[in-house]
């Protein structure tokens, strides 16, 4: 029987730049794998291919997505074996660290021929330049959105009534932990359930939600209290032992967007776009935060303004994608020299010499 893939991002576009959260999940690994060379040396072909294996072997598996290429991957984590290999090269995993692993650098800029690539060194000197300059400018214009967003939060905050909002939350931690308190440390994962791609707003809430029997919606405004209510929900989790993985906001990771309890099986996540969902089966429960916390008549008293505000910040996320494309399309341009000069043959020894070594290691015949 296959195993199951997570899909998730460990790394993101957002309105802060570029956001890692990467050393979070490479934690309880023994032995990390990191992948260094230009695009289109086939780092996630190779980390596909031998996460696909391990999943035909019956192996449950993490893809950690790209947030810059929706086709590709950034990092295979194998956690029954304790193995992960990811990308190295700057901004996906910069210098990534897994405490008590051995770590090995394997360069897939050894499999090109230099030559070919000095021929084109103007050229890609210049797509480096304007690649970085296209993520800036879809950084900038996130920074923009984010400014625009306080502004739409501000009306709902000013008429929440924050007792009330006290306490759903200690109901909601009643609920889920009573007076529970293992007799172990908590194993906290930060990692984001969606990212801002040059493709749009994309997440994996049905993948990484699939087996959880108890799911709560949280639908509501901006600034009707959901980040501040799953913040203090993982810090009750935390303090009674119960595993967390918490899923930070794609577009500000300082907002939270779900928290999952897999031993308890619950997920709490923030429903509203651009990940909005509704629920599709049995144990799936509603919690709207505009009806229990909001003073009634809110969107009517300013709806005039809540349409501008939401106009302007529909407007500047489309602009930051914009630039997240041309990035994307720079980058494509980019590949292609490297994969002109690039001998596959030898990525794929390499790739085979890394399946051995995992092999080995998990005591698993190839």
């Amino acid at each position: 029987m296959a195993g199951k893939i997570k899909h998730y991002f460990a790394g993101g576009n957002t309105a802060r730049g570029f956001y890692n959260l990467y050393d979070s999940n490479l934690q309880g690994l023994d032995r990390l794998f990191i992948l260094k060379g230009g695009p289109g040396t086939g780092k996630s072909s190779l980390m596909k291919k031998i996460g696909s294996e391990w999943v035909e072997k019956g192996f449950d598996i993490e893809f950690l997505h790209c947030s810059s290429d929706n086709d590709s991957i950034d990092g295979v984590l194998i956690p029954a074996v304790k193995v992960g290999i990811v990308d190295g090269t700057a901004p996906h995993v910069i210098e990534p660290k897994a405490p008590g692993a051995v770590e090995e650098y394997i360069n897939l800029g050894e499999a090109w021929d230099a030559k070919v690539l000095s021929s084109h060194k103007k050229t890609i000197q210049k797509l480096t330049k304007q690649i970085s300059e296209s993520f800036q400018k879809a950084y900038d214009t996130f920074k923009e959105a984010l400014d625009i967003h306080d502004d739409w939060e501000k009306i709902y905050i000013n008429s929440m009534d924050f007792q009330k909002a006290d306490q759903l939350t200690k109901k909601l931690a009643d609920v889920f932990f009573g007076k529970m308190k293992l007799n172990k440390q908590a194993d906290v994962r930060h990692r984001f359930l969606g990212a801002a791609t040059p493709k749009g707003a994309v997440d994996f809430v049905p993948n990484l939600t699939e087996d959880i029997q108890k799911r709560y919606f949280i639908k509501g405004r901006p600034g009707s209290g959901k980040s501040t209510m799953l913040k203090k929900l993982a810090q009750v989790a935390e303090e009674r032992g119960v595993d967390t993985e918490v899923y930070h906001c794609g577009f500000d990771p300082h907002s939270l967007d779900m928290l999952i309890f897999r031993e308890l099986g619950i997920a709490i996540f923030d429903s509203t776009a651009p990940h909005e969902y509704f629920p599709s089966r049995d144990g799936d429960e509603i919690i709207d935060m505009y009806e229990l916390l909001i003073e009634p008549g809110t969107d009517e008293l300013f709806a005039e303004t809540i349409s501008k505000i939401s106009a302007n910040y529909k407007n500047k996320m489309a602009q930051a994608t914009s630039h997240l494309a041309r990035a994307k399309q720079l980058h494509d341009e980019l590949e292609e020299i490297y994969i002109t000069a690039m001998d596959f043959s030898k990525v794929e020894n390499i790739q085979q010499k890394i399946a051995e070594e995992i092999n080995q290691m998990a005591g698993v015949s190839a």
